[in-house]
């Protein structure tokens, strides 16, 4: 028995059916520097940690489909979920610039860096930093060696491996974008379509095991802001504990 080969349009996050690019691209973007703020964020306030697209527990939406292989479930996945965030971030990438966001922030004392071809640790603007990433990805889901979409041909056993990498680097785009762009999100008033992607790509990293709870948290010296945003999730019973 032969794998069908992948449909590359098919979407399977909830955004996806309503979401348009174009539509938020109608409202204009407020470019001004962000200013970290001891206050809570405001992913974490009523109504926004509230509003969604979908209602209810999303453990419904990430379960395994009857008949459909699992490597094939997790591959569609996350091309929809990059595909997704990669819309979003083109949408705000105008507000992401070198001079309002020097460093990959997730947090008020939070930096990611990225690993040159050196092996060393540098830290980069986050304009810079997503753009690695994005295209990063992109080669991967573009390589047939990696992302199969011919019948018959197998996955190889280095993917669960490679799927690992890529969702803690669109995990840390995600941190990112809550962090620093929350309040541009609010004025496009998408804020039910990003807060559904992103409950859609935590629930499916924690049922299929690609997601580690210490990227999500972060450190009690170094939280991550999103880690915050999941326990509330947790606790309002849209994802499992």
């Amino acid at each position: 028995m032969t794998r069908a080969p992948r449909a590359p349009k098919r979407s399977t996050t909830p955004t996806s059916a309503t979401f348009s690019a174009a539509d938020i691209h109608n409202n204009s973007v407020p470019s001004s520097p962000v200013v970290p703020s001891p206050q809570k964020p405001l992913y974490l306030c009523s109504p926004f940690v509230e509003a969604a697209l979908v209602k209810g527990n999303f453990k419904t939406i990430v379960m395994l489909p009857k008949y459909v292989d699992i490597m094939e479930w997790v591959a569609v996945n996350v091309y929809d979920f990059y595909n997704n965030l990669n819309e979003f971030y083109g949408v705000l990438s105008e507000c992401c610039t070198q001079q309002s966001c020097p460093t990959m922030s997730a947090g008020q004392t939070l930096n990611f860096t990225w690993i040159n071809q050196e092996r060393k640790s540098v830290h980069l603007p986050a304009p810079t930093y997503i753009d690695y990433v994005m295209t990063w990805v992109q080669n991967l889901l573009d390589d047939e060696n990696v992302f199969p979409t011919k019948s018959g041909q197998d996955f190889a056993p280095s993917f669960p491996s490679t799927v690992k990498h890529v969702y803690r680097q669109l995990l840390r785009v995600f941190a990112h974008l809550y962090h620093a762009h929350y309040h541009q999100i609010l004025h496009l008033r998408s804020e039910p379509h990003f807060n559904s992607l992103f409950a859609h790509f935590l629930a499916f990293g924690r049922e299929y095991e690609l997601l580690e709870m210490k990227d999500v948290k972060g450190s009690s010296s170094s939280p991550v802001g999103i880690g915050a945003l999941w326990e509330r999730w947790r606790d309002m019973g849209i994802l499992e504990g």
